[in-house]
């Protein structure tokens, strides 16, 4: 794709996350949010992790590959997002929200 002087696509791509969406909901069937950042509990250095959960908030058992696929193309998507802090991907409307911001929304 070509790109303006500012570095930026001549076209915006604004159906990609609506592509996404569809994409990780037929590959997750039953999933409503994924929450991704590069701070997984388990791991020392920076590492993707994903958490995915269903309409009732239930988290939901995902294989590492899957998880790790799925946190990748999220992060493909949002490539300028700080990434240290976790987001939040709603899967019914296709947007991204900092996991803090969300929960603070919520009131929690």
């Amino acid at each position: 794709m070509l790109a303006t002087p500012s570095g930026s696509p001549a076209c915006a791509d604004d159906g990609r996350p609506r592509r996404l969406a569809a994409q990780l909901a037929d590959m997750i069937p039953g999933a409503s949010t994924i929450r991704v950042s590069l701070t997984d509990p388990t791991q020392t250095w920076p590492h993707l992790h994903a958490v995915v959960k269903d309409e009732a908030g239930k988290t939901m058992v995902l294989g590492r590959p899957t998880a790790r696929v799925t946190a990748r193309w999220i992060l493909r998507v949002w490539p300028a997002v700080d990434w240290m802090r976790s987001h939040t991907f709603c899967l019914a409307d296709a947007t991204l929200t900092r996991s803090d911001l969300a929960a603070a929304e919520r009131g929690r």
